[in-house]
Order: C-alpha cells, then structure tokens, then sequence
C-alpha cells in the first residue's frame, strides 16, 4: 500500500487524464536494482486515477532511514543529481524533469525537439531520423547491445546534420525564444536552497548543453554557480557557425558514463560568474545521492558514482493508470500530475537538517 509523504505546503490534486504520443523512455540498468525486476504489475481503474495524490512513497519506512542517513553524514557528503550534489550531491535529468511535461495545455518541447535550424531540409531531414529511430528506442524485440548501437547510429547521424545543415547559435537562441517549454514551478527555489547550501547539481540530459544553457538563461534569467551539465556540447567558430561537438557523444543509453569527465559548470559557459573552480574532484567524495528523473531508465544516472545511499524522486506525467505500480517500485518518492518542486524542497530541506 502506497503512503504518503507528509511534506508540509504540498497541493494534493488530482490527475488529469491526458495522454502523450511519446511511449516511456528505454530503461538502462541500475546498477542497485535491475529495470527487469520491477514487474509494474496491473493497471489501475480511472476511478482509482483520481484518488491519486501528486505524491506517493511506495516504502516510507525505508525512505526514513535514507534520509536519517543522510541527515547524519551532512551536506558535504550529498549531490543532486538532475542532476544535484553535497556530501550529498543530486542528479537530475532535464526534459519533464525540471521542465513541465505539459505547456499551455499542450505536450511541452524537449530540448532536442524544440531547434530549427532555420534550414527546412534538414529539419525535414531531422525528423525521418527521429521516424525511424525513436520506435527502435523503445522496442522490447532490441536487445541492449544492439539498441546502443541503434542510438549511437541516431545521434551520430543527428549531429552530421545539424553541421552540414549549417546550424547556428542565432538559431539556437531563436528556436529557444519560439520554444514551448518552461521549467516546473519552484527550480528556481530548488536551485537557490542547493547553492546557498554547496551542494552541487548535476543535470544529465542526451540533448545540446548549448539549447540547455539557452534555455536556462532565456527562462530563469540567471546561472547558479553550483550547476553542472552533462551533455552533448558543440563547438561554434568565430561567426557563430557549428562547425564540431566537444568530447564523446552522449545518447540515451550511455548518459551515466561520462558523468565527472564531461560536466561542465553553467557559470563557466554564460560568463556571468568570476573563478570558475573545477570540482570533479569534490564530486567524487559527495556518497549521498537524490536523483530526479521522469523515467525508470533515469535510475542508471548515477551508475557511475560510489554512492553510500541514494534517494530517488520519480515524475510521473502520462499514461499514469498503466505506470503507477511500477514507478513506485522503483523511485523511492513519485510525483505525478506534472507536480510543482515544492514537494522535492521540502525533501531537501528535510535531509539538510541537521540529525536530532
């Protein structure tokens, strides 16, 4: 039986019965707990839809105990992974995770599905990709090894586009600026509360750091000195032309892998803070993790972290009736319902104080 997680100041409402065309998101491998473990069991009824609040904990007592372990090691041992970082650090993952699933009563943009190029063909191009790939992502039939390969071909092929199509940063911003896409209410706050608390955010995404940093700066209009991102980032020249990507290539399979070497600092790439400091290493020590993320396959984030104890917040926002079993087995707190931040605040603010 689910419980609910009594966070003072969360709204309880119930779920709208909207669907999106986009299936679940390709689960990775935990490296805790298998994706194949979690059965999902039955699905539920409508009228047992509406009777859902925007946040359920499948394992109260266990979260407990997570949490008073984290309370006891401290903040310097926590991230955030969205990723955010402290002694706990947290982790999170960016589309329909810190960003709303629904915008203006419309399914919200991805911060891959938002850019045009400002070249017709090679959107036109773009797009078949996605046709013929985005089935492949999901298909049950594909082993592992071969769907890797499928997503690296997908990406690989993407990128040459946006290059040969002559993608530049004009277009970025623009595209941004068109966008339908806007953050959950509360990232802000949630942001705020983690840098004025050293602890680091980690935000995992397969998209463009670039379109990510654009968005940041163009919706919350400021940069957080405690912010990271782990992302396919691109190499412009001297008149804004795309002519490169930096580093390895970053689909949705392999966003863990290259967590520390690839995380660039926020502030480093808006130019808005002085003495940008490198701090993989003071990731390494952070061993409490709370990761967020919209989909199971978001579990394998924090796959490459010597983590002690991680708690995982899972953002549910469609086809709930058929999902709901199986998101609260695997994330120890689910939102659903396209819910707020303020539910994670509380959480952070819960596991930043200080042990009794």
């Amino acid at each position: 039986m689910s419980h609910r997680l009594q966070l003072q100041g969360i709204i309880v409402t119930t779920i709208r019965p909207r669907h999106s065309p986009f299936p679940s998101f390709s689960p990775n491998t935990s490296p805790r707990v298998s994706f194949s473990s979690f059965s999902c069991g039955k699905g539920l009824e409508m009228e047992e839809v509406k009777a859902v609040s925007d946040l359920l904990v499948g394992d109260p007592v266990m979260l407990e105990k997570k949490i008073d372990a984290i309370r006891l090691a401290g903040p310097h041992k926590l991230q955030v992974s969205a990723c955010i970082y402290s002694c706990y650090q947290v982790i999170a993952d960016f589309d329909a995770t810190l960003t709303k699933f629904w915008v203006n009563g419309t399914r919200g943009q991805s911060s891959h599905g938002l850019l045009q190029q400002g070249n017709p063909e090679y959107d036109a191009k773009r797009e078949k990709l996605y046709e013929y790939y985005h089935p492949l992502e999901f298909s049950p039939a594909i082993g592992l090894a071969e769907k890797t390969k499928l997503m690296e071909e997908w990406w690989g092929k993407t990128h040459s586009l946006l290059i040969e199509g002559g993608l530049t940063y004009e277009s970025i911003r623009q595209s941004v600026a068109n966008a339908n896409i806007a953050f959950r209410e509360g990232v802000i706050e949630l942001f705020e509360f983690l840098e004025e608390r050293d602890i680091p955010v980690l935000i995992f995404s397969a998209g463009l750091a670039d379109i990510i940093e654009e968005v940041l700066r163009q919706k919350l209009h400021r940069s957080f000195k405690n912010v990271r991102i782990v992302s396919n980032r691109m190499v412009f020249d001297d008149d804004g032309h795309l002519v490169s990507f930096k580093g390895k290539l970053i689909h949705s399979l392999n966003k863990n892998e290259h967590a520390l070497d690839m995380a660039a600092p926020v502030h480093e790439q808006l130019g808005d803070m002085d003495d940008p400091t490198n701090e993989s290493a003071s990731f390494k020590k952070r061993t409490n993790v709370l990761l967020l993320g919209d989909h199971i396959g978001d579990l394998g984030m924090s796959d490459g972290l010597n983590y002690e104890t991680r708690i995982s917040v899972g953002f549910l926002n469609h086809n709930i009736e058929n999902s709901l079993s199986c998101y609260q087995e695997a994330f120890d707190v689910v939102f659903v319902n396209d819910a707020p931040m303020r539910g994670v605040i509380k959480l952070v603010s819960h596991m930043s104080s200080s042990g009794s």
